[in-house]
């Protein structure tokens, strides 16, 4: 259960669904993200389960950690070493994200996504949403996952959720996209055939 969306917010989803829209796409930039294949579904930030390509890694070093995805192939890269944020007026797909660890549990604090991250394709969120995630290793084969989404220009209250990310040997599979993936180009196409269509009357 989500809090109430605010109207702004309600406009940024509505705008962001791509190809889930009953509206045709002119150009690339009237398809999302995820149909462009820049981020994935389910890689977040946050990581959210769906589809497919759900697994994920965590690395550590003694100044970093990274967040790899298998969706996309996303690599977080966040310091661990207590620099300050980038500056405001400097924007990316995944936010910029800064770690610390309190006791057992990694916390990660992400802010300054650019107006098409993923969060803002799939739910509306704004480049002023505030991310807290939480990583707690439960048991040897168990690490629970908490983040706390806060953007006021999009939803009426902070909200929080947790998944619990179970353990595997499995392997990691390149998540190849564009390299067999013709949706973008035929999509595209059917639009170039109406317009010529039209020009032709």
């Amino acid at each position: 259960r989500l809090p109430s969306m605010t109207e702004s917010g309600k406009g940024r989803a509505d705008a962001g669904r791509g190809s889930n829209s009953d509206d045709a796409a002119w150009s690339y930039t009237d398809l999302s993200t995820a149909d462009r294949c820049i981020m994935g579904f389910n890689a977040g930030p946050p990581i959210t389960p769906g589809g497919y390509n759900q697994n994920m890694q965590l690395f550590q070093t003694p100044d970093y950690v990274v967040v790899l995805n298998e969706m996309v192939h996303n690599a977080r890269i966040v310091p661990l070493d207590g620099r300050p944020e980038l500056d405001g007026g400097i924007f990316q797909w995944s936010g910029d994200s800064r770690g610390h660890w309190e006791g057992d549990t990694l916390v990660i604090e992400t802010v300054n996504f650019n107006d098409h991250n993923l969060y803002n394709t799939w739910r509306g969120s704004s480049q002023n949403m505030r991310l807290l995630e939480r990583f707690t290793r439960v048991d040897v084969n168990t690490l629970e996952y908490q983040f706390t989404v806060t953007d006021p220009e999009t939803w009426t209250s902070s909200w929080t959720a947790a998944v619990p990310m179970k353990r595997t040997d499995v392997p990691m599979y390149e998540y190849a996209c564009h390299e067999g993936n013709y949706s973008l180009s035929n999509i595209l196409a059917g639009a170039r055939i109406e317009e010529l269509a039209v020009a032709t009357k």
